[in-house]
């Protein structure tokens, strides 16, 4: 069973379906089983939230300096000048998240209309 194993269209969406479910949902129990028993302040928790942020924030940073569709049109200036205003106003409105992503997606579609 592998990806090009087999010429129907809807096979590649099966696979990545039940690919993407195989290797996830192992984790989610084992978070569900295991969440009770872990103190938020133990070791292993603080490592776990500082992988998750890590890999998260490489995320978004690739999303930036390498975007995809028709952010990649965008100049990058643009996009850090979205970002580090959203980053402003999650901090100066007591680090309200819905404010953060609000100015940077203004910022970004507006410097899209204009360029």
């Amino acid at each position: 069973m592998t990806f090009f194993g087999n010429d129907a269209w809807w096979w590649p969406y099966v696979f990545i379906l039940v690919a993407g479910w195989a290797t996830t949902d192992f984790w989610r129990f084992l978070g569900v089983f295991m969440g009770d028993r872990i103190s938020e302040e133990s070791t292993a928790m603080v490592l776990v939230r500082t992988i998750a942020t890590a890999l998260v924030a490489a995320v978004i940073g690739n999303l930036i300096v390498f975007p995809g569709g028709a952010l990649a049109a965008t100049p990058l200036l643009l996009r850090l000048g979205a970002v580090a205003a959203g980053f402003g106003a999650y901090l100066a409105l007591r680090q309200s998240m819905l404010a953060g992503i609000l100015v940077a997606e203004t910022i970004l579609i507006g410097g899209m209309m204009l360029g």
